[in-house]
């Protein structure tokens, strides 16, 4: 009984705002996903553990899919 393995969502993140006066929560958040300016981007799988980080820093990100 092997199951079909799923084709993995991707989402591409992309930093929009700035990190200047944001509490050090978000700042690790954004560090964490791998971003490190405005408009620098990264795709990562749309797990659960990455998509609550991204819902926490919604305000500082763009999320598309891919």
């Amino acid at each position: 009984m092997a199951k079909k393995k799923e084709a993995v969502k991707k989402i591409k993140i992309t930093q929009i705002r700035s990190l200047i006066g944001r509490p050090e929560p978000q700042r690790r958040t954004i560090k964490a996903l791998g971003l490190h300016r405005i408009n620098h981007s990264v795709e990562h799988n749309a797990t659960p553990q990455i998509l609550g980080m991204v819902n926490k820093v919604r305000h500082l990100v763009k999320v598309e899919e891919l």
